[in-house]
């Protein structure tokens, strides 16, 4: 066991924590019990009890189970932006003893085929701003569409953005609550399928990561003690709830402990300075991006943030210059974690009372993690570059029909059975894991992870392009873009441009995923065998 960092553990923290052996609704269910009327969400304004939580997700289920034939184990579609209906269907799916796809809402219909096709999903909850690139797609049997301006006050002052405004075109949200049914007994446990987040890699196309309602408790019931919570927290839900941290962070930990949601469907820094200061917003996790924005507001001293106590987040490591003007600015350090949708977000955080600037941190509770060198597998000491391993009960049980590639993901160490995360780093004298570089070829958007080889299968899909390279570049904002390198077909080279590409990009896949910058090339470099050298154009793009 790693115990390096114990020195430096929070100061009346325990080591271990004791995970509950429960499905994650019972804690929805524990807290709708203990204090019915708090606010469990804050949306823009508008306020919805734990009770009328737990009411609404329960109708919810027994709709799923009784008019859509939802059984155990089946896997449900949520294609939804940050809303109370995305917690009201989470809850609601899980408590029919069915699987969570959590679904970018950036992503569309080509991209939907492949998570619907894949899961075996007959069903799906859609928002209305998105539902247009669902329809087009086979195999679903039953599809409910959520109208966010339902559950809006019309009269707030705050920013909206138009398609929560916008009025429902479709009624089966509604109509599924307004039905009444209430679920069966509930079956699931703790080691049943309760969410299944896509993650992509080198093959191109998305893979489920498995994970049971053990290994989300094993990050929902500790991370808001960790961050350092206090009674009657209020959270702040900006990061999308699709993606594993914002899903942890900003929906199951609060629920647990009985926190109030301050939810934006999408960001907005006016907005979230005024919520801040309107609710009392206690904890905020954030990406870098997003706190660039933030603190670049003109308007930032009009907002009363001294109701914030926590401020932490993960994705991309925060620049030295950007945490020093959040201290001065907030007063709060900005505590940085590491985690993968593999591990349900955080394997590491650092200590609140003591973090290290452009770190992971140290390993979570019950967490062991080691650095291993990548050829011989040997475990290596302080300030050593390898591979990061971890072993702990938020790690996946493997992905969804890819017995292959749940074997390469896993190695036996120690006696135990480590995730290998593809990231490399290293360990210092004290405990702390520094992230230095990748072994997976991935892109870093923002906090958005991109997938070269999904990008590259896509871009095949344009009737013009022969043959496709994508590597990151440098971006001042994101961190790093998506950039391509295309050999056009010899009879359309004088057809059309690089923004053609880029404009047909926008119509086929998620913002994030599109490449911003498309370099035509008459070659790219490859091995005798024919494969293209991409990491060879990687390090090219670094030097320029």
């Amino acid at each position: 066991m790693f115990t390096r960092h114990y020195p430096h553990w929070p100061p009346g923290q325990p080591k271990t924590l004791a995970l509950p052996e429960t499905t994650v609704y019972a804690n929805l269910a524990a807290i709708a019990a203990r204090d019915p009327e708090r606010a469990a969400i804050d949306y823009y304004g508008r306020r919805l009890s734990y009770r009328e939580l737990q009411r609404q997700a329960d109708a919810l289920a027994g709709f799923l189970q009784q008019r859509c034939g939802v059984k155990k184990g089946d896997r449900v579609l949520l294609y939804v932006q940050n809303s109370p209906q995305f917690v009201i269907a989470f809850y609601a799916i899980v408590r029919a003893d069915a699987v969570v796809v959590p679904v970018n809402p950036m992503n569309r219909t080509e991209e939907l085929r492949h998570y619907v096709s894949d899961s075996d999903a007959r069903v799906a909850v859609a928002g209305q701003d998105v539902v247009r690139y669902l329809r087009p797609v086979a195999g679903l049997e039953h599809l409910l569409v959520a109208a966010y301006s339902d559950y809006i006050d019309p009269g707030t002052d705050l920013p909206l953005p138009e398609f929560v405004r916008a009025p429902a075109h479709d009624r089966s949200w509604r109509q599924a609550l307004d039905a009444g049914l209430a679920p069966g007994p509930q079956t699931a446990g703790p080691e049943d399928l309760a969410v299944m987040p896509y993650t992509s890699g080198t093959t191109g196309k998305p893979k489920g990561c498995m994970h049971t309602h053990s290994s989300l408790q094993a990050t929902t019931v500790p991370y808001l003690h960790w961050r350092g919570a206090q009674e009657r927290s209020v959270v702040l839900s900006a990061l999308p709830m699709f993606h594993v941290t914002g899903m942890q962070a900003g929906m199951n930990a609060p629920i647990h402990a009985g926190a109030t949601l301050v939810v934006l469907s999408r960001w907005d820094r006016d907005c979230a300075g005024q919520q801040i200061a309107r609710a009392r917003v206690t904890n905020w996790s954030a990406i870098t991006t997003m706190l660039v924005d933030f603190l670049s507001n003109p308007r930032l001293k009009e907002y009363d943030l001294s109701s914030l106590q926590v401020l932490g987040g993960g994705g991309a490591a925060m620049p030295e210059a950007m945490a020093r003007q959040l201290e001065e600015v907030i007063g709060l350090p900005y505590v940085e974690g590491y985690g993968l949708s593999e591990t349900m977000a955080p394997t590491h955080i650092n200590p609140p009372h003591r973090p290290k600037r452009q770190c992971g941190g140290i390993p979570f509770y019950n967490t062991d993690s080691r650095i291993i060198d990548v050829e011989t597998r040997q475990e290596l000491a302080v300030n050593e570059i390898g591979e990061i391993i971890v072993h702990g009960p938020q790690v996946f049980r493997g992905y969804w029909k890819q017995p292959e590639a749940t074997a390469e993901a896993f190695i036996e160490h120690d006696g135990k059975r480590f995730f290998r995360t593809g990231d490399l780093g290293y360990f210092d004298e004290e405990g702390y894991f520094f992230i230095t570089d990748r072994l997976k070829r991935m892109i870093n958007c923002s906090g958005f992870k991109v997938w070269p080889a999904e990008v590259e299968a896509m871009l095949y899909a344009h009737p013009s392009i022969q043959e496709a390279c994508v590597v990151g570049a440098r971006d001042v904002y994101r961190g790093e873009t998506v950039k391509a390198f295309v050999i056009l077909k010899k009879d359309l080279k004088e057809k059309i441009s690089p923004q053609d590409i880029v404009d047909w990009a926008r119509e086929k896949m998620a913002a994030f995923k599109v490449p911003r910058i498309v370099e035509f090339v008459d070659a790219l470099p490859k091995t005798a065998t024919g494969k293209i050298l991409w990491r060879e154009l990687q390090e090219k793009e670094n030097r320029a």
